[in-house]
């Protein structure tokens, strides 16, 4: 219809050539209609011929094998041979009937040319056949017959030229109808080929523009060994057929033609910006080297980020791969509500010489939000007023309003984030690349890196070879098939980049009742730890390596459990493993059949925080809780449903020691243990719960996850929520033993704190997950060291 000459190419059958017949007929209708001129319109309609007897043959044959009958032999063996060119020679009736009559005879009116049929897939592939078969009976006007080299010397030699196409026509019929009988399906191979055609097209189209791309020095130096994985038979058979699926139905491109049927065919064209952030962010690599100069020369001690989840957790990955880099700041991230942490982070820093990075997508996130106010007065009262907004710059997306917030308090900078990519996706963009720049990393170094593995897992790359697209169709069949906890295991150079992998799974894949399970920071055992839900993914660090570390991941191989490795060469290559993974996550999203891109649980415990806060705000307190037990500075908190649950499992009197028994006891195979802590995250802390996990992971066998609260609210909270019901949670809050006001609001930080774990357990509830909450009063040194002791006493007695 616009006038553009096509070859319709990979028609089978005749129920598809008919459908082209009539795209073309309609098309130059349109054209026509148009008052443009259409004589010199050109088209063909490409009929593949050989490949049909190939796939009939082949069957037919087997059909033959148990075939008893004489007469259904003989049937059987009429039609060997025969098929592609009787499918031909009733394809040509079609055309004739197609181009002719008064519809037709108005086109030609105007000098249209007909569609010419093309004759395609004309070498004789059976040797049992005349070499020159299915040139000498496709002879016909109006027809196309394009020939391989040596069946066109065979033509010259010995070839018979006549007007055949239209000879035999009702035995072409007849030998169809013989193929019917026989309960054959023409319709259903043909479509099988089509199929086939389709991947092998696309296969060498993919090689044709890795070519070009390699001429143009395009596809970079990314060395596609540094991914490699060891998966159980039954495992690696489903990933090929998935791999296959995803050949046959040009996936990768689909998405990297942003097209949201993919998923759920919903909002996630929307949301893919992160596919380009490389390019756009090399474009524009300047800025980012001037700021960089800046900040050095300003001489600041730290910068430290005020964010949370994808605002925070990749600068929080940056700090703990590159450290300090010399010359500049020292580069900290606050994202707990937490007073003692708020409390602890504010004295490592000197106020008067950090800058502040206001990191938040939405501008609206409550806790980047209130720690901004908090520092911004801090720091205004050291410097005064004027000067206290060059203290601070903010990332952000355009508009929001934590723009107009830095406007009005007159911040040093604004860097504007990409509406169309999420959190957990901007890694990439300004959200990571400006405290990147403020600490001292070479960004364009980085990005480079990260443009590597964008064009390693491009469109054109062959599936088998693209690390990121490989990556995301094992976790997605790993899923689906019921090895839904990923385990990450990685190197000590890099083990920070496990939070973020957390996030990115968790926050992606967790919903709809199905979902990928990140664990992260659970220390590698023996084999006969583990069930047969778990997958393990290690990233190495080629130099900085850890033998016990080694050891441990060649005897999960060994004993069969799926092994994913990646191996990265320097703290640089986190830029690769950033877009690795976000290509992975979205393919594992499209495996397992959900949107990606959005995060809904989320959204509901920040709706059950927002409630909880307002009442904080019109009553003056939080509304008031009773533990259903108490003792000794302990109170036990769960909803109806679990409290009668953990009551029928009690082996004897109430106890502290005989509930948490009675929730361990919970625990099933492939169920997964959640350790939610509402406290501030530092070492003592973090030994004592690991311990716990240790612990409960020994006995049960069972996966274990730790989360530190709010944090883990913006990431592995989604999948603890709405990704499969198999966690059993135990939320760990305490009293505050000192609080920190908010300026300018009525509520503390340990109010935003009470807030959001009990507006977290609240969804949990809601969402029938098992889970109880232990709120430690007193001493919390002491009190943990009380829960750990009492969880190995409750699991002592465990059966």
């Amino acid at each position: 219809s616009e006038g553009i000459n096509v070859n319709v190419t990979l028609i089978f059958s005749r129920k598809a050539y008919d459908k082209v017949a009539e795209a073309f007929i309609s098309g130059l209708e349109r054209l026509s209609a148009s008052n443009h001129s259409i004589g010199k319109v050109a088209s063909v309609a490409s009929f593949f011929v050989s490949r049909i007897d190939a796939a009939i043959d082949a069957f037919l044959r087997e059909k033959l094998k148990s075939t008893t009958g004489e007469a259904e032999r003989k049937q059987i063996e009429s039609c060997l041979g025969k098929i592609a060119i009787a499918n031909a020679k009733l394809a040509y009736q079609d055309y004739k009937q197609r181009f002719s009559g008064p519809r037709w005879d108005k086109l030609a009116a105007r000098n249209a040319q007909t569609q010419r049929i093309l004759w395609a897939s004309t070498g004789a592939k059976d040797p049992a056949f005349r070499d020159v078969i299915y040139v000498e009976e496709l002879v016909g006007v109006d027809t196309v017959n394009t020939i391989p080299p040596a069946t066109f010397d065979a033509f010259r030699d010995h070839g018979q030229p006549r007007l055949s196409l239209e000879k035999g026509v009702d035995e072409a019929e007849a030998t169809m109808n013989r193929l019917a009988g026989l309960d054959v399906s023409i319709d259903s191979i043909t479509d099988q080929l089509l199929d086939k055609g389709l991947v092998q097209f696309a296969e060498a189209f993919d090689k044709l523009l890795r070519a070009v791309d390699s001429r143009c020095g395009c596809e970079g130096d990314f060395d596609n060994g540094t991914q490699s994985y060891k998966l159980p038979k039954a495992m690696s058979g489903e990933v090929e057929n998935v791999v296959a699926e995803w050949k046959a139905a040009g996936n990768v491109r689909r998405l990297w033609n942003r097209d949201a049927s993919l998923w759920t065919g919903t909002d996630e064209a929307s949301w893919l910006g992160w596919l380009g952030i490389t390019e756009d962010q090399l474009a524009h690599s300047d800025r980012l080297a001037e700021f960089a100069v800046e900040v050095k020369a300003e001489g600041f001690s730290h910068v430290l980020l005020l964010g949370m989840g994808g605002s925070s957790l990749c600068p929080d990955v940056l700090k703990s791969s590159f450290g300090v880099v010399s010359g500049f700041p020292e580069l900290l991230v606050l994202d707990s509500t937490d007073p003692a942490q708020i409390e602890t982070v504010a004295n490592k820093v000197d106020l008067k010489n950090t800058l502040f990075i206001v990191s938040s997508k939405s501008g609206s996130t409550t806790e980047p939000n209130i720690f901004k106010q908090y520092f911004f007065e801090r720091v205004e009262q050291l410097i005064g007023k004027e000067k206290a907004g060059l203290r601070f710059i903010t990332v952000t997306d355009p508009g929001s309003k934590l723009q107009r917030v830095a406007e009005r308090d007159g911040f040093r900078d604004i860097f504007h984030g990409l509406p169309s990519i999420g959190g957990r996706y901007s890694a990439l963009s300004k959200f990571g690349m400006v405290p990147a720049a403020a600490m001292g990393i070479d960004v364009r170094r980085f990005l480079d890196r990260a443009d590597e593995m964008a064009v390693a897992c491009s469109a054109c790359v062959p599936l088998e070879e693209n690390p990121g697209a490989m990556l995301g169709i094992i976790l997605g069949v790993a899923c689906t098939s019921g090895r839904d906890k990923v385990t990450i295991a990685a190197s000590p150079a890099v083990r920070g980049l496990g939070a973020w992998l957390e996030q990115l799974l968790a926050e992606s894949t967790g919903k709809n009742g199905l979902g990928i399970v990140p664990v992260d920071r659970e220390e590698l055992a023996a084999p006969n730890a583990y069930g047969e839900d778990r997958i393990f993914v290690y990233v190495r660090h080629e130099s900085l390596t850890d033998a016990e570390q080694d050891n441990a991941i060649e005897a999960l191989e060994a004993a069969g459990q799926p092994v994913v490795r990646v191996t990265v060469t320097d703290a640089y290559d986190l830029g690769r493993e950033f877009f690795r993974w976000e290509i992975a996550t979205a393919v594992a999203g499209a495996v397992i059949g959900i949107n990606p891109f959005n995060q809904p649980d989320v959204e509901a415990s920040k709706i059950a925080t927002r409630e909880l806060t307002d009442a904080y705000e019109k009553m003056g307190t939080l509304p008031a809780e009773e533990p259903f037990f108490e003792d000794e500075g302990v109170q036990l908190f769960a909803d109806a449903n679990n409290q009668e649950r953990l009551k029928a499992g009690l082996d004897g009197s109430e106890s502290l020691v005989s509930y948490l028994r009675s929730h361990v006891n919970q625990l099933s195979p492939c169920d997964y243990f959640g350790l939610l802590a509402y406290i501030q995250m530092n070492h003592p802390h973090d030994v004592a719960l690991q311990s716990i996990r240790h612990q409960v992971r020994d006995k049960f066998k069972v996966a274990t996850v730790l989360g530190f609260g709010p944090r883990f609210l913006h990431s592995t909270g989604q999948a603890y929520k709405g990704g499969p019901n198999t966690g059993v949670f135990l939320q760990v809050t305490c009293d505050d033993a000192k609080d920190l006001a908010v300026p300018k609001q009525s509520f503390t930080f340990g109010v935003v704190k009470a807030a959001q774990a009990r507006g977290d357990f609240q969804v949990l509830a809601d969402r029938k997950r098992r889970a109880l909450r232990i709120h430690l009063k007193g001493d919390l040194q002491t009190s943990l060291a009380t829960l750990e002791a009492t969880i190995t006493e409750a699991l002592s007695y465990h059966e």
